[in-house]
């Protein structure tokens, strides 16, 4: 089966900087989203791209001075949460998922966005 680009879509990150190149605005926007037809503002970003040549991983994080520390825990947990289904998605591999899963729980109890589960 031949992979044949039928069309192409863009995804816009503006990353605004200070007069010492630190991110103050971020915004982006999606070409083919009904809900980002215009620039929407935000206040975090982390990309990463694995590059088919090198097989190498390239990340850009990037977040303004406004995030605040409780912002900053919501995002990673959000993040680690859909990395963890992510990674089931694509490998099918339920044990290693679960284990990914177990730690975004720790991970959301010790930071009180979720609240602790009681043993059993």
């Amino acid at each position: 089966m031949e992979n044949k680009v039928e069309r192409s879509s863009d995804i816009v990150c503006r990353i605004g900087l200070d007069k010492n190149n630190v991110p103050v605005k971020i915004d982006w926007k999606a070409q083919d989203s009904p809900d980002t037809p215009e620039f929407k503002e935000c206040k975090a970003i982390l990309l990463s791209m694995f590059d088919k040549e090198f097989q190498d991983t390239f990340k850009i994080d990037l977040w303004t001075s406004e995030l605040q520390v409780g912002e900053m825990d919501k995002f990673m947990y959000q993040t680690l949460r859909g990395l963890a289904d992510s990674y089931h998605r694509a490998t099918n591999n339920t044990k290693l998922a679960n284990e990914m899963q177990r730690f975004v729980q720790h991970f959301g109890e010790t930071t009180e966005l979720i609240p602790k589960e009681e043993s059993k």
